[in-house]
């Protein structure tokens, strides 16, 4: 089905250049493509192309599984050198995966019995599956990638590669050929977005298939190479019984949080990195009414909404010549012209932090978005930051009964030391005493301890707060009697 191709631009593995056709391989080329529509699952004969290797290969170390060592490295460059000679990519590129997945397994068996490679079976199996994952997929990537418990992935240049699971990084043994292999995966990554990463523009923002979050700085910016940092996102999406079965919140807790969701109060969600802001808002737009349109900003789109009527709107870079720029500001400052009714926003950095304080104080109750601070106030803080940051001279005072206006509650969440994350404050933004934001606490957690383990211990609990700010508006829908039971009962101590 393959013939031979001149070049290998279509996957970034390979060589830079591809060796000129043998003599009379131009003139087989026309008989080929006729063989390949009358058969199309038929392969070019490797045989006629590949020239026998005099003597064996001498085999493989002994390694561990999942080791590679130089002489693995060096046989697998052999076959793959071989196998782009071999196939017609173009052609590849018209089957479905698992079609395109067959056929390369067939040729790289050929080649290795051509080239008398010797090796054991499973030694074989793992060099077949590498190959196809260097030109199918992610390379070296893959095995991490179908690992669902990992949560980030992080490469540090061909040869380091640390991942984090259970909320412990711990350093993997899977490395890539060299670094322009890994730039190559880099580039097939970013291009999948319509974006690009290179010397002119090393540093980038994408997604995976999946939704994953995925950042890539290059050299010259990155000394050792490039460095690539995937924040990996569940394949079955969390929910708020999943977290307090997970220990993240209490069922009380996450009762109250199903409440705020359900009666279209203004919700921050504050916290750190990696402590779980954009897990948390999935949850939380789960009870979002399925006939509201919602419009969700990002930079790069990782929120995946369960409703019908979703909007999603995604950032821009700007082109080579410096143009074409599409900002946060610019998405949210859009979509109040799109009649939404409820504005997400990924993560708040900038000035779009006024267009969104806005949007919230203008009848797009409900609305949401995350910011990184490490307590409610200090969110408050960063609110208030943000806006100067846009260049907006407007009075403190002012600035602050904007927010006062907009806000309704602030959700913290937190990465505790033995990795485990916990929502640590649902806090009401009540109103102003003088110059000075009011806020009120209704669920806290109690750190207690540590087991003999080193988990740490501790309980969510209620500060006492009968009837929250949002009252009136828990009523309005109908939720009044349910909010004071979660309440009752987590400062009964059940929480």
């Amino acid at each position: 089905m393959f013939g031979r191709r001149g070049s290998n631009t279509t996957f970034g593995d390979a060589r830079e250049t591809v060796a000129p056709a043998p003599a009379g391989e131009a003139a087989r080329g026309p008989e080929r493509e006729a063989r390949s529509a009358a058969a199309p699952a038929a392969l070019a004969p490797v045989d006629a192309i590949l020239p026998r290797a005099p003597e064996p290969a001498p085999p493989p170390a002994a390694r561990a599984p999942r080791e590679r060592n130089d002489s693995y490295y060096n046989t697998k460059s052999q076959v793959f050198s071989a196998l782009i000679d071999t196939i017609d990519l173009s052609q590849l590129a018209k089957l479905d995966a698992d079609t395109a997945r067959e056929e390369i397994r067939d040729i790289v068996n050929d080649i290795i019995a051509i080239k008398n490679f010797a090796m054991s079976i499973s030694e074989q199996e793992e060099l077949l599956e590498d190959i196809c994952n260097d030109v199918l997929g992610f390379g070296p990537l893959e095995p991490l990638l179908a690992r669902d418990e990992i949560a980030d992935i992080m490469v540090n240049g061909a040869r380091n590669v640390y991942i984090e699971v259970n909320g412990k990084v711990e350093q993997t043994n899977v490395r890539f050929r060299d670094n322009q292999q890994l730039l190559n995966i880099c580039q097939r990554i970013v291009s999948q977005v319509g974006r690009r990463v290179d010397e002119s523009s090393p540093i980038c923002d994408a997604r995976l298939p999946d939704g994953s979050r995925v950042n890539v700085i290059a050299p010259p910016l990155a000394l050792e190479g490039p460095s690539l940092t995937i924040r990996k996102f569940k394949k079955d999406k969390l929910t708020l019984d999943q977290l307090v079965r997970y220990g993240s919140i209490s069922q009380e807790g996450a009762e109250v949080l199903k409440i705020i969701g359900r009666v279209r109060c203004n919700v921050v969600i504050s916290g750190g990195t990696g402590s779980g802001k954009t897990t948390l808002l999935n949850c939380l737009t789960n009870y979002i009414d399925r006939d509201e349109r919602v419009i969700t900003c990002e930079d790069s789109a990782e929120l995946q909404l369960q409703q019908p009527h979703v909007v999603r709107l995604e950032t821009r870079p700007p082109n080579l010549e410096g143009e074409g720029e599409v900002t946060m500001r610019d998405l949210v400052r859009n979509c109040l012209r799109m009649r939404p009714e409820r504005i997400i926003v990924g993560e708040v950095r900038g000035a779009e932090v006024f267009d969104l304080l806005q949007a919230m104080n203008t009848g797009h109750d409900g609305s949401m978005g995350t910011i990184h601070s490490n307590s409610p106030r200090e969110c408050l803080n960063r609110m208030e930051s943000m806006v100067a940051m846009g260049g907006f001279t407007l009075p403190q005072r002012t600035v602050r009964e904007i927010i006062v206006g907009s806000v309704d509650v602030i959700i913290q969440a937190a990465r505790l030391r033995d990795g485990t994350r916990r929502i640590t404050h649902i806090t009401e933004v009540v109103g102003m005493e003088g110059d000075v934001i009011v806020t009120q606490d209704l669920v806290l957690y109690d750190i207690e301890g540590e087991d003999a383990a080193g988990r740490i211990l501790g309980r969510h609990r209620s500060t006492g707060i009968g009837r929250p700010a949002f009252w009136e508006r828990a009523r309005y829908y109908g939720e009044e009697a349910r909010l004071a039971a979660a309440l009752e009962a987590m400062e009964n101590g059940a929480g």
